[in-house]
């Protein structure tokens, strides 16, 4: 592998220092991982792409239309592997101009944006604790445009283009992020 995880967490706190967007990350990253694991697909590598792609963030000030480039320039400095690189930069359509169309850059999409429709979820609950969300609470919340409303649902259905039905997604995505919720305060 291109970094390794102990690199890249210190990457990832060099570069972020809100603390949800810190929580997004590790969540994106647990997620990344499921994903891999259910795709038979690499595991370290989709999960340092969750963990890092959001790493410009803060540097450009929440600019959809530069986020994703200055975290992919940070990235190829650091001599990280150029899939993870791509599916970093595709995750912003906004910025990068183009349409994903391969399977890393759908799961790191969906992935990423569930993560936020998830916690939105949680934090209605009583207890506020991921591990009571059910996946039907989040497809439903999902079906109500202003719950969430920034979360874009077009993204979340990217699941569906690698093959994973939603409920599916929904429940992998819940799995992940409950096993690490005390390291995301949920």
């Amino acid at each position: 592998m291109s970094i390794s995880r102990e690199k890249a967490v210190g990457l990832l706190h060099r570069y972020i220092k809100n603390p949800n967007m810190l929580s997004h990350c590790y969540a994106s990253e647990a997620v990344l991982q499921a994903l891999a694991t259910r795709l038979g697909r690499d595991r370290e590598k989709w999960g340092l792409a969750g963990l890092l792609h959001d790493l410009d963030v803060e540097l450009v000030a929440g600019d959809m239309y530069t986020h994703g480039k200055e975290t992919a320039r940070i990235l190829a400095e650091h001599g990280v592997d150029e899939e993870i690189i791509d599916a970093v930069r595709m995750h912003n359509e906004t910025s990068s101009g183009e349409k994903r169309t391969k399977e890393f850059q759908h799961a790191l999409a969906a992935g990423e944006t569930i993560t936020g429709m998830i916690v939105a979820t949680t934090l209605v609950y009583p207890d506020k604790k991921v591990v009571s969300v059910k996946p039907g609470s989040v497809i439903k919340r999902m079906k109500e445009a202003k719950f969430a409303a920034s979360v874009r649902r077009e993204n979340i259905m990217e699941c569906e283009k690698i093959g994973i039905p939603l409920q599916e997604f929904v429940e992998i995505s819940l799995k992940a992020m409950a096993g690490i919720h005390d390291q995301i305060g949920l």
